[in-house]
């Protein structure tokens, strides 16, 4: 691990006369897994933008194997053995996993048709050299994201990559499928292949990085060696501050607080049977494995999916729940997972997404009151410190966590009194993560009322007053912040149908 074969000195680019990146750096060795890290708009994704030719830079120099290159687009650089596998999968869901594989490099026969079992072929050579084991002729859609992620992977081997860059790998994945992912880049790293690695998870750094270069701002801060650091030093480089990440020792909700919201017997889908009450001022955790029911229980509770059976009853009153449109009507806000595909509109404007669940209140007779609604998103921006140019920014062009507070600003501007916040911080800095949840504590200061969806138990234990465990579609446990520990909370969310606590 001694060879430089990547290095990028001084690389400058802005978007609309606005910097995006100035005098960034970053160094790679064959055989390394080196990490880059940094808050969201830092500047991590552009510069790798720039290294595999998806964006030109303004200056700064890229040096492969010593020699100067300039790639005009992602082609080229995969060409010249520089690959990405990107956050969000790119991929043809209708194809089997083989064509997916070799697309735009197909093998033909008789020179007009192509060869689907020559592919086929060269696919399983390729999974068992990996040692994954994925059937090449299965429809591509048929497989879970991790699997997805594992193509992906194979097929950023197949075109003779030397340098792999990982944005955000496991970000979807279980833990099992990180085993696995971990293993394929120790793998890679043993072969001699310099490995970029973006990711917002820290405790994955010990396990898998050599060395671990900083952004901030668009700027090189430092480079480190993971085994001689500490996370609360790189978070400071990171963030520019200390970042205090401690559990909550007791709830903030007096004994006295009403229950806004009671759910009695919810059944939907494969959830069944599930009741909690949420009260004024709380944040109610909801913990428990990947598929445990928890996001089907805030859908069905909000109208996105039909309940089969079950009350719902807000301040002691018992409503009917169909629609997300009646549930706003109710005054529940709700903060998708999936925050691009139920959250946005993201070719829409900062101005127009922020302002998408209270339009009816932003009309001056049937005409949309333009100089109001400006003012009014830019409140939200500077309150929440959204890193945009202006309000009339596309959202598209925003990084993850400030994509994430525009959601959030959509249903502070509704003013909703209880909000189902669903992976609050997935794929979000722990900057970014440190302002949502000072954000979240000071909703529930003013009354307001948190459903927090959350995978990260760290998170669930810091943010929590109150504990909801799911395991196979119901409620398996509830435990008080006081009372709450990593090891109880998974106790509860291994449990089965016809076990115990």
């Amino acid at each position: 691990m001694d060879q430089v074969i990547l290095q990028m000195k001084g690389i400058c680019k802005a978007f609309a006369g606005v910097p995006a990146l100035c005098n960034a750096s970053l160094e790679l060795k064959s055989g390394e897994v080196h990490a880059l890290l940094g808050e969201n708009g830092a500047g991590k994704s552009t510069l790798m933008k720039i290294l595999t030719g998806i964006y030109h830079r303004d200056g700064g120099t890229i040096l492969f194997d010593g020699q100067e290159v300039v790639f005009d687009n992602p082609r080229q650089a995969q060409e010249a053995g520089i690959v990405i596998v990107h956050q969000e999968l790119n991929m043809m869901h209708h194809l089997t996993v083989a064509q997916n594989l070799f697309i735009g490099r197909e093998v033909m026969k008789y020179g007009i048709f192509t060869d689907d079992g020559a592919i086929n072929r060269r696919a399983r050579e390729l999974f068992q050299l990996l040692n994954i084991d994925i059937d090449p002729t299965e429809i591509m859609g048929h497989l879970t994201v991790g699997r997805q992620q594992m193509v992906e992977i194979a097929k950023a081997i197949s075109t003779r990559a030397r340098v792999i860059v990982f944005d955000e790998p496991t970000a979807a994945l279980t833990d099992a499928e990180t085993t696995e992912l971990f293993k394929i880049i120790r793998d890679l790293k043993s072969k001699g292949m310099g490995i970029v690695y973006i990711s917002h998870r820290m405790d994955e750094l010990a396990q898998i990085t050599d060395r671990v270069t900083v952004m901030r701002d668009g700027e090189y801060v430092g480079t480190l060696v993971t085994a001689e650091s500490s996370k609360a030093e790189i978070i400071k480089m990171m963030v520019g501050r200390t970042v205090f990440e401690a559990p909550k020792e007791k709830s903030n909700v007096p004994p006295q607080a009403p229950v806004v919201l009671s759910v009695r017997n919810l059944c939907a889908g494969f959830v069944r049977d599930v009741s909690f009450d949420l009260h004024k001022g709380e944040i109610l955790g909801f913990a428990g494995l990947m598929g445990a029911g928890r996001t089907e229980v805030a859908r069905a509770l909000f109208g996105a999916d039909p309940q089969e059976s079950g009350e719902i009853l807000i301040q002691g009153e018992k409503v009917q729940i169909r629609t997300p449109q009646d549930a706003v009507q109710h005054g529940i806000g709700y903060l998708s997972e999936d925050r691009k595909r139920y959250g946005l509109v993201v070719e829409k404007t900062v101005q127009e997404n922020s302002l998408l669940a209270a339009m009816e209140k932003h009309l001056r007779g049937i005409f949309i009151d333009t100089p109001r609604n400006r003012d009014e998103a830019k409140q939200y921006v500077d309150r929440l410190r959204i890193k945009t140019p202006s309000v009339e920014q596309r959202v598209v062009t925003l990084s993850g966590g400030n994509q994430q507070k525009v959601v959030i600003a959509k249903w502070l501007i509704r003013d909703c009194d209880i909000l189902i916040f669903d992976e609050p911080t997935r794929g979000i800095d722990v900057g970014a993560k440190s302002e949502i949840y000072a954000l979240m504590n000071e909703l529930v200061a003013k009354g307001k009322s948190i459903i927090m969806i959350s995978s990260e138990l760290p998170e669930i234990l810091r943010m929590s007053d109150r504990v909801i465990i799911m395991s196979e579609g119901r409620r398996t446990g509830e435990l008080s912040i006081e009372e709450a520990s990593q090891e109880k909370i998974m106790h509860y969310a291994t449990l089965r149908e016809n076990e115990t606590a």
